[in-house]
């Protein structure tokens, strides 16, 4: 494991106001789809861009006399991400009804967990830098059901319910008011989709709306932060207002930063700041406000009269934790400990799963270092350029293995191994075939090697007594000996020659 006992948390955001400096609290909740095939209380389909309203069991629709039946993996999954969370799984929860209307509500409820939720607390680690980071602390994880989608675009004078997500099971993941800046709320959710992806329990899919967060924004003076934090008591806190649906990083931080502002004005013109729910409009760059913040007595919350209270074992929790993949964090840790590497590299490699296991086939039984420079910088590179992702890479980690075995062999050189890349993106084939084939071998022979340097000496008189005079021009007899041997030639073979015939070594 990391050793997050001795990072330094950064510092807090300041933003100059007209009258004195201001300091950001964010708290965040966290919407994120549970990665399942049939939703949290029926066995409909969770399946994403189907036709309207064909994934809708009785009990979605709010039929008369459908009773809602949890779904096991949904419960695994929560408990999963709790235990990734290093959260406090409870072992009695409880669902309740939140009452309020909407169209794409057709129950006219919500089934949630308010006062019993599944998982309690735990925390996050976020790193911001090398050695900095900052630790949110999560106060709860409930499962609740999601509710439809209205489509206002359709037609001028009608509106639409597509009821396909109603009833998908959701985990609401609540922080703490820990977070102290934008970058900071943006790289908290992104920490958050990457443990859930390497958990498998949310894809993390925010442009289709699976992970998708409410903003809790205040302003502070300097010093009051310090005063909550002591005492516990929220008053020493601004009033903060909920942005939400977020479902973009970059709006996140857009978001926090202009609600912040607005919030700032509102105060040093001697105003108050409302309690409210906003939206936040991407193409005008600016909140507005929803409604006003309803408190938990607004939803009329009771216990759900169809559901009793869920109770888990002990051992089916040790069970589910004894079988938990390797989180990033950890990954991050073994690769820079294990293979060497740095924690920017070490960082870049575990930021998403496919990535970290596409490496760790590279880098089986071969140097670390030399595996994540062809995967970060060739890999990587190439497929930002051509806009691919790992998955769909025309080069396999078992190719890419293979062109890492030739360098170390000595049978390639750097330069013809990046011309046999190309071949592998472009044609596929394997490698060692393709070196054979088309006669890319380096050449080894001392003998030819020094025919050839021979050949460049004399033929540059002039060039040896100004290498002989300033022995950092050696560099161009070597770049001559490689054209010449149409790069084949052994790098470190061809240095040595030229410097031992000039004798400069």
């Amino acid at each position: 494991m990391l050793d997050h006992l001795t990072y330094t948390a950064p510092e807090p955001k300041i933003i100059q106001g007209a009258k004195q400096d201001w300091e950001l609290v964010i708290g965040l909740e966290v919407h994120a789809q549970v990665a399942s095939n049939a939703k949290l209380f029926s066995g409909a389909s969770t399946g994403f861009g189907a036709e309207p309203n064909s994934h809708v069991a009785f009990v979605d629709a709010a039929m008369p006399g459908m009773l809602p039946v949890i779904n096991e993996f949904c419960v695994a999954q929560a408990v999963k991400t709790g235990l990734g969370l290093k959260a406090a799984i409870n072992l009695v929860s409880a669902f309740d009804r939140k009452n309020y209307f909407y169209p794409d509500l057709p129950q006219g409820y919500q089934i949630s967990q308010l006062y019993h939720p599944i998982v309690g607390e735990g925390e996050v680690i976020v790193d911001m830098a090398p050695g900095v980071a900052r630790r949110v602390r999560i106060e709860r994880i409930h499962l609740e059901q999601d509710a439809g989608k209205s489509i206002h675009d359709m037609d001028p004078n009608m509106s639409f319910v597509d009821l396909n997500r109603t009833g998908v099971a959701l985990m609401e993941i609540v922080s703490r008011p820990d977070i102290r800046g934008p970058e900071e709320a943006a790289a908290y959710v992104a920490k958050l989709r990457q443990i859930m992806r390497y958990l498998g329990t949310c894809d993390g899919n925010m442009q289709n709306g699976n992970l998708r967060a409410d903003v809790n924004v205040s302003v502070c003076a300097p010093g009051a932060y310090e005063r909550y934090q002591e005492t516990g008591d929220f008053s020493h806190l601004g009033t903060r207002c909920e942005i939400k649906n977020m479902n973009s990083l970059r709006f996140i931080q857009a978001a926090i930063e202009y609600e912040a502002r607005r919030q700032i004005a509102i105060i040093e013109d001697g105003g108050k700041v409302v309690q409210e729910t906003r939206l936040y409009d991407p193409h005008r760059g600016e909140t507005r406000s929803m409604r006003s913040k309803e408190e938990a007595h607004d939803y009329r919350y009771f216990p759900d009269p169809d559901l009793l209270p869920l109770e888990i074992e002990q051992a089916w929790v040790d069970e589910i934790a004894g079988a938990m993949p390797e989180l990033p964090d950890e990954k991050k840790a073994r690769f820079v400990t294990e293979l060497g590497l740095s924690e920017y590299d070490a960082g870049v490699l575990t930021a998403e799963v496919e990535s970290a296991d596409y490496f760790e086939q590279v880098a089986a039984g071969r140097d670390g270092k030399m595996a994540a420079n062809w995967v970060i910088n060739e890999l990587f590179g190439r497929l930002n350029k051509e806009g691919l992702s790992v998955e769909t890479s025309p080069v396999s980690a078992a190719q890419l293995g293979g062109v890492i075995d030739l360098i170390g062999s000595g049978a390639i050189s750097g330069k013809i191994a990046k011309e046999l890349f190309e071949i592998l993106w472009t044609e596929g084939g394997d490698p060692a075939e393709i070196v054979e084939a088309r006669g890319m071998k380096q050449v080894t022979d001392l003998g030819a090697i020094e025919a050839a340097v021979d050949e460049i000496i004399a033929a540059n008189p002039a060039q040896v007594e100004k290498a002989k005079a300033n022995p950092k021009l050696a560099g161009w007899f070597v770049g001559q000996v490689l054209k010449a041997t149409g790069g084949k030639a052994n790098p470190a073979a061809v240095n040595e020659l030229v410097a031992k015939k000039l004798a400069l070594a």
